[in-house]
């Protein structure tokens, strides 16, 4: 034990002198906040991490998580430590192209989620936490580094809820209590008690150490591994620049690089540069994942035209119907399950279903780490929850993750519930998102096609759905491709082309009847792919229609269908007439009210679309 701590300590030290070189070289970073935490990464590496640097997506491998992202040059100190980078990438740290970025990002396969919006690592934690006791049924431990400033976090405790209620004894989080935040004193300063009871109120287990004393490590980590009944918290008191006299315990460092000439005299004190080694513990060898059935033929279900079905049903039939194709599908719910109809595959495969409660975050969070084990999670709510986890939504795009959110209850269309469960700015939420997909189905059949399409897409990827049963429009053997549209009605003599999608396709098939009896016919384009847009389509209807567009959406005028289609000829190689475009979106603050009065109440019903059409043939007036 002797020798073993005195190479844990020698490790300490390498990766607080590692952080002051590779920060100062940069001129930025954190080497207070990755000092204050090399005691414990140091016992961890080297003797509870079970992990095969060479083979990172090794299935039995541990997972290791950097909640407190700031902390990012320790991360590195320890990668280069266990041979995965050398010194000469770790002082590439921050530089332009360098692939170890100021906060931890999975451009690295050592890395499996980004990190840096503080509050998500435990929640991301307890997801692949869950990968690994119900699907993989496999060994491996989750191991998450918290900083104390962060537990003010909700997101925080909703993981320690969800942990505690799935049981996850694979899980330990690891606080480091180093009692400075960014602009002083945290909350609870040092007192790792108060900690410990809000953690064991919970039901966590709960460890108060000191952060420094590496038997002491050693022994909580070693009581985390054998505690069988409940998942591990340790609350360790570190001091923030821990090993550097002038850095100790000194507010106004968070953040901050050393001077050249401060760092030679800080790297003197801990002893100088270290090269060491280390055999990081390796895991399994052979144990595969659990198989969790047998991929069947995909037999989506199907809805006869003319009937009614509401697109959620159609989700959650669809969802269903995928879970027997693909036995690598999950879902997840914000217990609204019998409203989003994810019930349907929640019964069907309920080990293989999540039920999240009114926690959002942890419910995006958990979906993260989910697909860290190549699961591909279908995660769902009302569309206007999901703004509640607008920030993990961000930072899962940040990880290059691929989930599938899902919107319910979507716009005025919901109806008497009233504005707070109206979803009016999450086309533009979801679209602002990088790299992302946002898909609104009009119908049922339409509806599950994109359900099996949106599996095998990358990134974040969001459908929305509606309340109302509406009518089936296409045959069930139509397809539709993510990136497409549908021109529903067309004819050689349309005047105007009315662009919409979802519940206001069906207003626009109504106007377009009314207006065809007028004597005006309209082109009607279904924009179900709202991202990627469609911009041939629209190009070509533009070019058809004479420049004569009217775009109409249950959501706000910013950032939803109308904007997508405003964008799609800001591309420089639209050649047609000058664009005359009315947008119809909900402009006013709806109230209760029946389905048909609020969307003739918002402006975005037929009488609506009828009355912008003719006012457009009348006017030749440029976008508004």
């Amino acid at each position: 034990m002797v020798r073993n701590l005195q190479q844990w300590h020698e490790l300490a030290q390498q990766f607080r002198v590692d952080s002051i070189r590779a920060t100062t070289a940069a001129g930025s970073g954190h080497p207070t906040s990755s000092m204050s935490a090399a005691d414990l990464m140091a016992v961890l590496l080297a003797q509870y991490l079970h992990y095969d640097v060479q083979h990172p997506h090794r299935p039995t491998n541990d997972h290791f998580i950097l909640s407190k992202g700031h902390a990012a040059p320790l991360l590195y100190a320890m990668f280069k430590a266990a041979g995965a980078i050398s010194d000469q990438e770790l002082m590439s740290l921050r530089q332009l192209g360098s692939p170890l970025e100021g906060h931890p990002v999975p451009v690295m396969p050592w890395v499996e989620v980004a990190t840096g919006s503080l509050g998500q690592g435990l929640p991301i934690g307890v997801g692949v936490a869950l990968a690994g006791k119900y699907l993989d049924r496999l060994p491996y431990r989750v191991w998450v580094l918290l900083g104390d400033s962060e537990t003010t976090e909700g997101s925080v405790w909703e993981a320690f809820d969800h942990a505690a209620y799935y049981d996850l004894t694979n899980l330990t989080a690891i606080v480091d209590v180093n009692r400075l935040g960014q602009r002083g004193e945290t909350e609870l300063g040092w007192n790792t008690h108060a900690y410990a009871l809000r953690a064991e109120a919970f039901g966590w287990r709960a460890l108060e150490i000191d952060g420094h004393d590496l038997a002491a490590i050693d022994q909580a980590y070693g009581e985390a591994v054998a505690t069988q009944d409940r998942p591990t918290v340790i609350f360790a008191r570190t001091v923030k620049g821990k090993g550097v006299a002038a850095l100790e315990d000194l507010g106004g460092w968070h953040g901050r690089a050393l001077k050249p000439e401060d760092a030679r005299s800080a790297l003197a004190e801990l002893g100088g540069e270290r090269s060491l080694q280390v055999q990081v513990p390796k895991p399994d060898l052979e144990a595969q994942p659990s198989v969790l059935g047998e991929p069947q033929p995909l037999r989506l279900p199907t809805y006869r035209p003319g009937t009614e079905v509401a697109t959620r049903r159609a989700y959650g039939d669809a969802l269903k119907a995928l879970g027997a194709a693909r036995p690598d599908v999950v879902a997840l719910d914000a217990e609204v399950s019998n409203s989003t109809y994810a019930e349907a595959f929640a019964h069907t495969y309920p080990e293989r279903f999540f039920e999240m409660y009114i926690a959002e975050q942890q419910m995006v969070a958990a979906a993260v780490g989910l697909q860290v084990r190549h699961y591909k999670p279908y995660a769902s709510t009302f569309a206007a929850f999901l703004t509640r986890a607008y920030d993990f939504v961000r930072m899962a795009a940040i990880s290059r993750a691929d989930i599938k959110l899902v919107g319910s209850h979507a716009g005025v269309s919901i109806g008497q519930d009233g504005p707070s469960q109206m979803a009016l700015e999450d086309l533009a939420a979801l679209r602002a998102v990088g790299g992302s997909t946002v898909l609104y189905p009009s119908d049922a059949n339409q509806t599950a096609k994109l359900v099996a399409h949106m599996n095998d897409c990358a990134g974040v990827v969001y459908l929305r759905t509606t309340r109302e049963s509406t009518p089936v429009l296409y045959e069930p053997d139509e397809d539709f491709a993510i990136g497409g549209s549908r021109v529903i009605r067309s004819s050689s003599r349309d005047q105007v082309t009315v662009i919409a999608a979802g519940i206001t396709l069906h207003e626009a098939l109504k106007a377009s009847d009314r207006l065809k009896n007028e004597g005006i016919p309209v082109r009607v384009l279904d924009l179900y792919s709202v991202k990627p847009v469609d911009v041939a389509a629209l190009h070509q209807a533009a070019r058809a229609t004479q420049g004569h567009l009217v775009v109409v959406e249950d959501h706000w005028p910013e950032g939803g269908l109308g904007a997508a289609v405003l964008d799609a000829f800001t591309a420089p190689h639209y050649t047609g007439p000058a664009l005359h475009l009315i947008k119809l979106a909900v402009r006013a603050l709806p109230g209760s009210g029946t389905p048909a009065e609020l969307l003739h109440a918002a402006g975005i019903d037929a009488d609506a679309i009828v009355d912008a059409v003719r006012s457009l043939l009348r006017q030749p007036a440029g976008a508004r």
